[in-house]
């Protein structure tokens, strides 16, 4: 039986490209890049060479880019960075109340150094309403931090226009981009954000590698200290193989963006569309609002999504109930009780998140394989009322 992964929200195998590039930094070119030696030219060129790639890909200056551990560590980074770096001018932030653990816990963390935080409402579609976040703003705010696009349902704010406001009130903005690089064009030349967070991991490249754009001119104070790389702005040996497979991943990417958004575009309304006709008492969260094309977070009505991934896993198919970053909680999924879900229906949510390695031949056998799974799972729970109508949670 074949395996098929339906969660690369989650993360993304390493292509062949990308392993192939990395692979002489972990054999023959192991040196450190800050020697001045010759076993450190390479790895330094090499590194250097992945900083202009992930610039290209943003469209930014290669000195805008800082490498990090990872997506966590980059929005750690730019929201602790600027806040700190801000603190004599004041001490407020707005973010939202959907964003992934790695803001909201960074955020919470500020809370308690003595920062105040607003975290802004989300409709039932799963969207920001701008005029909350304008209301929002005081002679205080010094950050915005509001992701790109949602890890759970995969909505998109609306950046362009939240960067506008930002800069309108001179107020710095970072966006968490991890979900949203690779699948959507990014050019910060032209984007109005201060501070963008990607991942590798997200990106078919390794993980532990990620980075964060600072914009010419924004100030961050480090948060790791150590040595002067990345020009004193994040102490620590440079990850030499994984920055090098950041750097040919985003350069795959931005050739293959095209022709992999239609390609997954097909895949996840073919597959949408096929649960809904198959499998009564669904609901698409986020439906009503722009999404990313790979991405989709269906709510299944009377049972939890737990017992539905146990029922697809025997039959070799990944999905996730929510965040991977959250999948040890028990308790139900933040984004979808922000969106006016019941815990009921939230603990019944399942994500569908689509990749590269995927074909619609895999599409098809999950909506075979889905119906009775969901139809035996149904039968033996209390809230199913069988062939009675049965009683439907409010949202």
């Amino acid at each position: 039986m074949n395996k098929i992964y339906f969660d690369h929200n989650a993360t993304t195998p390493v292509l062949d490209e990308v392993f192939d590039a990395m692979l002489p930094f972990l054999k023959e070119e192991w040196g450190n890049p800050s020697s001045i030696h010759w076993a450190g030219r390479v790895p330094k060129k090499a590194v250097e060479d992945a900083r202009e790639q992930v610039a290209a890909f943003l469209g930014c200056s290669p000195v805008e880019i800082i490498f990090t551990s990872s997506g966590s560590e980059s929005d750690n980074l730019g929201i602790k960075g600027v806040a700190y770096a801000k603190k004599n001018k004041g001490n407020h932030i707005i973010t939202t109340k959907v964003e992934h653990p790695a803001v909201l816990k960074t955020c919470k963390y500020l809370e308690k150094e003595g920062f105040e935080v607003t975290y802004l409402n989300v409709d039932s579609a799963g969207m920001i309403d701008l005029g909350e976040l304008k209301e929002a703003i005081t002679d205080k705010t010094i950050l915005i931090t509001i992701m790109y696009a949602n890890n759970e349902t995969g909505v998109i704010f609306p950046v362009e226009e939240i960067g506008r406001i930002a800069k309108e009130h001179k107020i710095t903005f970072h966006t968490d981009a991890v979900q949203a690089a690779g699948k959507l064009p990014i050019d910060t030349a032209t984007l109005p954000v201060d501070l963008l967070t990607i991942s590798g991991h997200k990106l078919y490249a390794p993980k532990g590698v990620g980075a964060l754009f600072v914009r010419r001119g924004t100030r961050v104070v480090p948060i790791i200290h150590g040595g002067h790389h990345e020009r004193n702005r994040r102490g620590g040996t440079e990850n030499v193989a994984g920055i090098v497979g950041l750097g040919k991943a985003c350069e795959m990417a931005a050739a293959d963006m095209e022709s992999e958004r239609a390609h997954l575009e097909k895949m996840t309304t073919r597959l949408e569309e096929g649960i809904k006709e198959k499998v009564p008492h669904v609901y698409v969260n986020g439906g009503g609002s722009p999404r990313l094309v790979n991405t989709s977070n269906i709510s299944f009505e009377f049972i939890e999504g737990e017992s539905i991934l146990l029922g697809l896993d025997m039959h070799q198919i990944a999905a996730s109930s929510g965040s991977a970053c959250t999948s040890g909680s028990l308790e139900p999924t933040h984004v979808l009780l922000a969106m006016g879900n019941t815990a009921e229906l939230s603990h019944g949510s399942i994500r569908f998140s689509l990749g590269r390695i995927n074909t619609m031949e895999e599409v098809e056998l999950l909506l075979d394989v889905l119906p009775p799974i969901v139809e035996r799972m149904r039968s033996m729970s209390p809230l199913y009322a069988g062939s009675n109508e049965p009683v439907v949670f409010k949202r």
